[in-house]
């Protein structure tokens, strides 16, 4: 199983087409099977469109616009010859102009379910975070992956949303991915909150047989305006069942391209009940 997470600041990214037609050929070649996106934007004054069958909306309804950057995403794939299904909600409106929300790409339809991580509401307050959930099937096994994107520390935030997402997966699939912008560095008390959890999850990195690359924010970004270090605030958080034998950043103008301001991940797993 490869899967990758990104958190794509689209639309505010300089050459945003270009960056759009990169992920999805880096996509393509790798031959993923799962893909989280966050920061995933559309125009709120853009057109509504229907979206085709390979979209897989949740049991919210909400507009698709034409500028949506998963479904532009999703195009692109598709001139490359490659099939996803996909879904996506919005937590909040953005520099006044976007609905900013989550992802998901899976080679195999989705069961797509968001929920409220935030304790705010309104869309209109950007601390408002709606996570986004997706039961699908990888090489016969079904495996529920989130899509998170969680504020910081400070305030109680993320500690109340981890609460929602721990109760919100308190009836869960065997094997689960948690993947994201979870806005706390590895050094942080909030890491340590995601893995004294009851549901039992792994640090890929932490796990990995072979890692390449560690931080995924290099340099001041919105929400870390003063960050002068290295950090690791993406991850892939994985179920005990599952053992990660790769985890390489990308996106990081090494391999492959910058296409955001985040640095994206990539990791490789194996189900520990398959033969080495």
């Amino acid at each position: 199983m490869k899967v990758l997470t990104l958190n794509t600041h689209s639309w505010l990214e300089e050459n945003q087409l270009e960056k759009c037609k990169m992920i999805a050929k880096e996509i393509a070649t790798g031959d993923y099977d799962i893909i989280a996106l966050q920061e995933v934007n559309q125009t709120i004054a853009a057109q509504t469109i229907v979206p085709d069958g390979l979209y897989c909306p949740t049991d919210t309804l909400v507009e698709i616009k034409e500028d949506n950057f998963a479904l532009r995403l999703v195009e692109e794939l598709q001139l490359l010859d490659c099939d996803y299904y996909w879904s996506w909600t919005y937590s909040h409106v953005g520099y006044d102009i976007y609905h900013e929300g989550n992802a998901l790409l899976s080679k195999q339809p989705i069961i797509a379910k968001e929920y409220l991580a935030s304790q705010a509401t309104d869309v209109w307050d950007h601390t408002t975070r709606k996570n986004l959930s997706g039961v699908t099937e990888v090489d016969g096994q079904i495996v529920q992956v989130v899509s998170c994107h969680f504020s910081w520390w400070q305030d109680g935030k993320f500690a109340y949303e981890w609460q929602q997402t721990e109760a919100f997966l308190a009836e869960r699939a065997d094997t689960l991915l948690i993947l994201g912008d979870f806005n706390n560095d590895a050094a942080s008390s909030g890491h340590q909150l995601v893995l004294d959890s009851f549901l039992q999850l792994q640090d890929s990195f932490l796990t990995a047989a072979l890692t390449t690359g560690e931080a995924s924010v290099v340099k001041a970004i919105d929400g870390w305006q003063d960050n002068r270090e290295a950090l690791r605030i993406d991850y892939v958080f994985a179920s005990k069942d599952l053992q990660a034998t790769e985890y390489e950043v990308v996106f990081d103008g090494t391999r492959t391209p910058i296409v955001s301001d985040h640095f994206g991940i990539k990791v490789v797993f194996s189900s520990k009940t398959e033969p080495n």
